[in-house]
């Protein structure tokens, strides 16, 4: 069977073992990078956010300056690019730089104002918008599932699993009565009442 190219799986939620949880998505970097100074084949792993949430930080408050301000900086951007453009098909000189950066700052800011007069007032705040995960989980391809538990471990990342406590059947009960198995039930014999 051959393994899917990288460009095929982008679309697709890995498959494999989930190792480890983290709250913040630098611990789970950090793990990754852990496994990386080990020599694991990393590729096999990924980082999944699950629970996720669109949180809006709001920045300050939005007025006539500050929209003129945030216009005149966009086209100054543009402007610069513009300019760089010019003296690299050819201009002589960098002026296309200097008028592509004013007139740049000059029509940005203006319409800066024409968009935050347009709005009504409906938006007068400005924020800034990201995606977070509450959860992120480190998953790994199940063939190499064990390494990769084990590296964490030895690195202090993951705690070791706790192992199931082993019961004796042989040793008799400390406590109350033993219940047996079902194959080491007494056997009713033949002609006795059930």
């Amino acid at each position: 069977m051959t393994q899917m190219s990288s460009w095929q799986r982008l679309g697709v939620i890995p498959l494999g073992e989930e190792i480890a949880t983290f709250e913040k998505y630098e611990q789970a970097q950090a793990a990754v990078d852990a496994l990386a100074d080990a020599g694991f084949p990393v590729q096999k792993v990924s980082i999944i956010g699950t629970d996720l949430r669109m949180v809006e930080r709001v920045t300050g408050r939005m007025n006539l300056g500050r929209a003129a301000l945030s216009g005149a900086l966009s086209g100054m951007w543009f402007g610069l690019m513009i300019g760089l453009l010019w003296v690299i098909v050819g201009a002589p000189d960098l002026s296309p730089v200097v008028l592509g950066v004013t007139f740049g700052a000059v029509f940005g800011a203006l319409f800066g104002l024409a968009a935050h007069a347009l709005s009504g007032g409906k938006r007068d705040f400005t924020s800034i918008s990201q995606v977070v995960a509450t959860r992120y989980g480190l998953r790994c391809e199940t063939e190499v599932a064990f390494r990769c538990r084990q590296v964490l471990t030895e690195r202090g990342i993951v705690t070791p699993p706790v192992a199931p406590a082993v019961v004796d059947l042989t040793e008799p009960p400390r406590y109350g009565e033993r219940i047996a198995h079902p194959e080491q039930r007494p056997t009713p014999e033949a002609g006795s009442p059930s």
